[in-house]
């Protein structure tokens, strides 16, 4: 039998009067949280109306335009969270009971796998269809931002960032190497010096990106700096630009997965070439991984070299 203390708040449909409770109090203002709802702001106001006489105290301070949590209404909305994360377990739990019959997975990925991620993806829905999945491709600034955003389910990264608190599992290597075009006077040579190479014209990625990031350490390394021609805000440009004759780049060497990189299109022979690099699922430690997820994370572990076409002797 439930405890005498909270038996008023069983009496006045409590879960909806939290849920526009926590959205005025993330929000700041009761419409914007109605908008969010989906509700109309009356209904927001009748549910914040009962809430509070149930709890007996006033839970917001209107100053201007503007609804701030008073001290009680700070503490019910931590008490709040508690809430909802037990019911978010107890839905994980029933989904791991269940199978993966239904729910979705919401992955965002570095541009650098936008050639591998949808494929490892694709033969992940085929054996679990009922998932519905939202694949989404940025730089890698972009991915921190969303990843501090918890906007995401699971990050791909080519290589996770180091500087906060994740959960990371290595999927594959992703050696960084430097490529020209099939007629390029270095084609063909062997152990070419850097400066050789840092004296060609450069064809640089977008700032923001992991590659040029990992291309400036290279060069700073070594007390060069890259002469650009060119800067472009995706791998597939780079790879035209390369091909046109515009210069040489640093890529990912399995930039196609399984497909093979353009006839037209060689890997140099440069000094501390390859650049180690490597794919990591990541997510903030603490977050509720959703079944969905945690099934990905199981299947790319067991399949994704056979599926993107690297020897186990690249692990």
């Amino acid at each position: 039998m439930p405890s005498a203390n909270i038996r008023r708040y069983l009496k006045h449909g409590t879960l909806p009067q939290l849920r526009v409770f926590d959205a005025s109090a993330r929000l700041g203002s009761l419409a914007r949280a109605a908008e969010e709802l989906h509700i109309a702001p009356p209904t927001a106001s009748v549910q914040i109306k009962k809430l509070t006489e149930t709890v007996g105290v006033p839970l917001f301070e209107q100053v201007g335009r503007h609804i701030y949590l008073t001290e009680t209404g700070r503490q019910l909305h931590a008490s709040c969270q508690d809430v909802f994360r037990a019911l978010s377990d107890f839905e994980e739990t029933l989904g791991n009971m269940r199978g993966l019959h239904s729910g979705q997975l919401h992955i965002a990925v570095s541009s650098t796998a936008r050639h591998f991620a949808p494929r490892l993806l694709g033969a992940f829905v085929q054996r679990h269809p009922e998932i519905a999945t939202v694949l989404q491709v940025h730089n890698r600034s972009a991915l921190i931002e969303r990843l501090a955003g918890n906007e995401d389910d699971l990050y791909l990264f080519a290589d996770a960032p180091g500087d906060r608190e994740l959960v990371v599992q290595t999927v594959l290597p992703n050696p960084l190497v430097v490529f020209a075009r099939a007629d390029h006077p270095l084609v063909g040579q062997q152990h070419i010096p850097f400066a050789r190479f840092a004296a060609e014209p450069f064809l640089m990625r977008e700032h923001g990106s992991g590659t040029r990031l990992a291309a400036l350490k290279a060069f700073a390394r070594h007390g060069l700096a890259p002469r650009v021609r060119m800067e472009l805000d995706s791998n597939d440009a780079i790879r035209e630009a390369i091909l046109a004759g515009a210069g040489v780049s640093i890529l990912s060497r399995h930039l196609w997965g399984v497909e093979p990189e353009p006839a037209d299109l060689v890997c140099l022979d440069v000094e501390d070439f390859p650049l180690p690099s490597v794919w990591q699922f990541a997510y903030p430690l603490g977050k509720h991984i959703c079944p969905a997820a945690r099934a990905f994370m199981d299947f790319t572990r067991t399949e994704a070299r056979r599926l993107v076409g690297q020897p186990a002797s690249q692990a």
